[in-house]
């Protein structure tokens, strides 16, 4: 059993996505939406990433109040010191993320909703919201999630 486990980790290893450091898409239908075309954006959010004095690390703001079938342009910029990630899931599948990432601290994310900056940078994700219910957005550096970054996106049916 212990050799079965080593045998699928070193496979895992040997995927294109882990070997170049990176974690490839692939996800399908999202419970959190889907990626939106920039054309239909009906509501465009300025969102902060940096570190605190007191040894925080947070977003600005750190929860959205969003509508069931919203296009929402996330403009992202990293204003601290260090690298940050925007990623928006179901919790659930943030907290896998989390996990994985604290076994592969090198994985960046390719996926359409997420974002990885380094200081200084700004990006953007185009996202529509398909289904109403309470999302999560977190950085998954190892260390960032559990010194505060992350918060709530509330998506409301129409």
């Amino acid at each position: 059993m212990k050799y079965a486990v080593m045998a699928a980790a070193l496979l895992s290893l040997s995927t294109p996505a882990l070997a170049s450091g990176s974690h490839a898409g692939g996800h399908g239908e999202m419970a959190v939406g889907e990626p939106g075309k920039k054309a239909k954006v009906t509501q465009t959010i300025a969102v902060s990433m940096r570190e605190t004095e007191d040894g925080k690390m947070i977003f600005t703001p750190a929860s959205f109040n969003v509508r069931k079938g919203q296009t929402v342009l996330f403009k992202i910029r990293n204003e601290g010191e260090t690298d940050h990630e925007f990623v928006l899931d179901e919790e659930t599948k943030v907290m896998e993320h989390k996990a994985l990432m604290e076994k592969f601290p090198e994985m960046e994310h390719d996926d359409p909703n997420a974002i990885r900056l380094a200081p200084g940078k700004s990006g953007e994700i185009v996202w529509k919201f398909t289904n109403d219910g309470t999302f999560k957005i977190a950085c998954l550096v190892p260390g960032h999630f559990d010194a505060g970054m992350h918060g709530d996106v509330v998506v409301a049916k129409k």
